[in-house]
């Protein structure tokens, strides 16, 4: 199972929100690409980029933070944030980035996906974050009566890299993650599937790996906070699971 570093980028700065809630962001650090580089050093194989700010602007807003962690570090990246076109989509490829995260254009726009997929393949992940099983859309602001397996499923012949399952009532709360909710997901389609949200031991992430269908972890405050060493859960995360 692969551990995926989260930065949260709101106005050039590595925040962690609670719930999703802008308003409720925590500056960790000011130097998005210092923090980077550390998880790198650490050990890292991927990191975990979110434009926070683009989520709500429908547009890349900090592609200059993104940019400068592409240019300094050499492990590959996924972004999620206001990539809502081919366009945009396109364009983090050729600046290096491995692989773009669509959440509220699956929703809205599926035929994207596909398109996407299709031509990038292996570059291009879904992100269905949920409230009470529900996804949202528009940075979490705006609920549908979309199911989450019902929309995972209809990616199932598109080619999609992975789904990125976020329970918003979990993310940036330290409770743990959902770990029966995600490993059911995983379960009902063959899509690689990474937990996101509440992520905050490495007990946690040893009940993530011990489903034996969770294909990867991301995790931020906790990895902040200090109640998780990155080189410790790389470690374990390679030692063999049950």
């Amino acid at each position: 199972m692969i551990l995926y570093p989260a930065i949260d980028l709101k106005d050039g700065q590595a925040v962690r929100l609670v719930h999703g809630e802008m308003d409720q962001a925590t500056v960790f650090n000011d130097d998005p690409t210092a923090q980077a580089q550390s998880f790198v050093d650490a050990g890292c194989d991927w990191l975990h980029l979110v434009d926070l700010n683009g989520a709500f602007a429908g547009t890349p807003v900090n592609g200059s933070a993104v940019e400068a962690i592409l240019a300094a570090c050499k492990v590959p990246a996924q972004l999620g944030g206001g990539i809502r076109d081919m366009a945009t989509i396109e364009a983090w490829l050729d600046k290096g980035l491995a692989r773009v995260i669509l959440g509220t254009v699956a929703v809205e726009n599926p035929d994207l996906v596909r398109e996407a997929a299709m031509a990038f393949p292996g570059h291009v992940a879904v992100g269905i974050d949920a409230r009470n099983g529900k996804v949202a859309t528009k940075g979490w602001a705006e609920e549908t009566d979309v199911e989450v397996t019902d929309l995972a499923k209809s990616f199932e012949d598109a080619g999609v890299a992975a789904i990125i399952y976020t329970d918003i009532l979990r993310d940036g709360a330290m409770g743990g993650p959902n770990v029966t909710a995600t490993a059911a997901l995983a379960k009902a389609v063959s899509i690689p599937v990474i937990a996101s949200g509440g992520v905050s031991s490495l007990a946690d992430l040893k009940s993530l790996r011990d489903t034996g269908v969770i294909a990867g972890a991301i995790s931020g405050r906790a990895l902040y906070d200090g109640a998780i060493d990155l080189g410790e859960a790389l470690a374990m995360l390679k030692s063999p699971g049950v």
